[in-house]
């Protein structure tokens, strides 16, 4: 169809281009196949990997077809129109032909040396140029490859050649119009290509780890994908020098004892005093942007969450839990993984590198996993962590609910959990949920359907912004997140696993605000407000009430929630079950804020911050009526700082499943 005479020869001339090197880079993902299938997958078995594969071959040349489109258009630079435009391009061509084929070379070296693709990581080699250079003679037939890389581009570059002689041989398009409506029309598809799927997100990396196996995924993936994605973070990295430093100060804090400061070892295997005669089903609720302080619970009178204040009466609150940092993708890292997120320029679960995690969920075993979600999981690449790393989970997103969606976040908050609730109910075994809200955000939408039930209130000015608030749209937001709650809370109370069941609620982050009438003035100046959210442990048939105001962390979540459950577990990560009495009188939180490059900690007086970048530092009492710190308390808290920090970068890498 692309050859027919009615197509402009720029258009043919793209089209055949864009075909060629689509047919070279399945070729080489057929060779990856062929020599690297360790586990002896069949074809059919990944059929799944291949598709996803072409689809991300496919973006990359619709990006070279794209190119080749929009400066091949312009006369000058046409290829038909210019011998010197088409002497460039052939220089082009041999140059991105050349450099295809070494890429694929380096990443079948590479992933026959590291079983993964081709990523940022290999640049550092070159620091050390010498030995890395060494390595690869006394490796690989260096000679042998150099040629067949030489003989494999120069193929591609004659089968080019011959396409473009038919392409020329064609008679070309007079007409402008058609050409204007061609150039739209592939510009479009070209586009599509480009971003990869019908859907409000583009197709993304962490898209290959859904397939559930990592050969699958490293299949899936070409070596273009896996090293621009790893480039911005090719100096995510952490110092084993600082590690092994601060490692007998964190042996402290977290009862350590496999390792030592020559040998930092962060796994230790939990195990109950007694057991509970049936396993406790978990549904644990990720509340969006659930701040603190905008919440009755915490005082504000503005009467915002009153079903939730009182399930805290009912259930085990800690007032004083912090997130590690702000941003809903941060936060269920932290929680999820139960290490701080201390990427800089981005977030964790955006790095391929750190796609690896082992999670506490896996070690309630005989349990049924699911995590439910209102819009789609491909957000800030969670689906890569989710996914890899819990295993036989079962994925809910906005396609899979009856209910419609109401705006840019999918299905409102109260048929995400009612839709959950029917899930669960129907369930045989025990099983371990998540929920993750998002109605509590911008837009601020409160859908139709619930106007007559929920009633929006309508508060003065001066009260809004007094109880930290900005408009009465996020009042009622924030109300109506409450409302969501109840009605959930109601619907599970008349299902039969209600009674067996501890629900948790924790904030995905605070929201940085005025707090100044509820929390002393560091809380607001100091952004703690950021950080600070609710964390309750509700069910009353199995907890005791109980108010703990000692600093507690949302990485803190599956540890106590697994100390609960009464269930033996894996803690490899930074997180710790705050209601056993061993860690009384060393409990803090940890907060990084990459935005102002600050990192601290808050324990029960004060708060310690320091910038980590220049080392200027500050220590501030969080408490009203407060002495100042003494400079033993500041170098104290400046070392858990750092200690934090380091083995945090440190754990984000190097805390892989087994």
């Amino acid at each position: 169809m692309m050859m027919k005479s009615g197509l402009p020869r720029t258009a043919r001339w793209t089209l055949s281009t864009g075909f060629l090197f689509l047919v070279v880079l399945t070729l080489m993902r057929i060779c990856l196949f062929l020599f690297f299938n360790r586990q002896s997958h069949s074809v059919g078995d990944l059929l799944s990997s291949f598709l996803l594969g072409f689809r991300f071959d496919l973006r990359m040349v619709c990006v070279l077809m794209m190119l080749m489109l929009v400066i091949g258009s312009i006369s000058p630079f046409n290829p038909f129109h210019s011998k010197p435009a088409r002497i460039s391009w052939n220089i082009f061509f041999g140059l991105i032909a050349f450099g295809l084929v070494l890429f694929y070379f380096v990443d079948f070296a590479h992933y026959a040396y590291l079983s993964q693709r081709l990523n940022a990581s290999v640049l550092n080699y070159l620091e050390d140029a010498g030995i890395s250079m060494n390595m690869v003679w006394q490796s690989y037939p260096v000679i042998k490859l150099i040629f067949g890389l030489l003989i494999v581009s120069l193929l591609i570059l004659w089968a080019r050649r011959i396409l473009f002689r038919r392409v020329e041989d064609r008679p070309s398009v007079k007409s402008k119009t058609k050409r204007i409506t061609w150039f739209i029309l592939l510009f479009l598809l070209f586009g599509l290509g480009i971003f990869g799927r019908f859907n409000q997100y583009p197709l993304r990396w962490s898209d290959a780890f859904q397939l559930g196996d990592d050969y699958k995924a490293q299949l899936a993936l070409n070596p273009f994908e896996s090293f621009l994605n790893t480039m911005k973070y090719r100096h995510s990295g952490y110092s084993v020098k600082k590690v092994k430093q601060y490692y007998p100060l964190m042996a402290q804090y977290f009862k350590l004892s496999s390792g030592s400061a020559d040998n930092p070892d962060f796994k230790r295997m939990i195990r109950p005093k007694d057991t509970l005669t049936a396993k406790p089903n978990v549904v644990l609720v990720i509340c969006e942007s659930f701040s603190a302080y905008k919440s009755s619970t915490f005082g504000n009178p503005l009467n915002t969450t009153p079903h939730f204040d009182q399930m805290c009466r009912q259930g085990i609150l800690f007032d004083r839990c912090f997130t590690p940092t702000y941003g809903t993708a941060r936060g269920v890292w932290a929680v999820v993984t139960g290490i701080p997120d201390v990427e800089i320029a981005n977030t964790a679960s955006r790095n391929p590198a750190a796609v690896d995690q082992h999670c506490i969920i896996n070690d309630f075993t005989g349990y049924e996993k699911f995590y439910f979600i209102g819009g789609s999981a491909s957000w800030a690449n969670i689906r890569g962590l989710l996914t890899n790393n819990i295993a036989g989970l079962h994925l809910y997103e906005e396609e899979d609910f009856k209910a419609g969606r109401v705006d840019v976040w999918g299905v409102s908050d109260k048929n995400l959990l009612l839709e959950s609730n029917k899930v669960l109910a129907a369930q045989s075994s025990p099983f371990f949920a998540v929920i993750q809200t998002a109605d509590n955000h911008r837009p601020y939408t409160i859908p139709a359907e619930d106007a007559a039930e929920f009633k929006k209130m309508n508060y003065p000015k001066d009260s809004i912004l007094k109880y930290g608030f900005e408009s009465n749209e996020e009042v009622n937001a924030f109300r109506y997140t409450d409302f969501c709650f109840q009605k959930f809370m109601e619907a599970a109370a008349k299902e039969n696993y209600f009674r067996n069941t501890i629900f948790v609620f924790i904030g995905d982050h605070g929201i940085p605000g005025n707090a100044n009438a509820l929390f002393p003035p560091v809380w607001t100046e100091k952004r703690l407000t950021s950080e600070h959210v609710p964390m309750l442990f509700y069910q009353p048939n199995l907890l005791k009430p109980a108010l703990i105001g000692r600093p507690a962390s949302q990485i803190d979540v599956l540890p106590i929630t697994a100390g609960l459950c009464k269930i033996p577990y894996l803690n490899s990560t930074l997180g710790r079950d705050l209601l056993d009495s061993a860690y009384a009188g060393k409990e803090f939180a940890f907060i990084f804020d990459p935005d102002s490059r600050m990192v601290g900690v808050v324990n029960d007086s004060f708060y310690f911050r320091q910038n980590f970048l220049s080392s200027n530092a500050e220590i501030v009492p969080v408490k009203e009526q407060m002495n100042n710190a003494s400079d033993i308390t500041k170098e104290h808290l400046r070392q858990l700082t750092e200690a934090m920090f380091e083995t945090s970068k440190y754990l984000l890498l190097n805390n892989k499943k087994k």
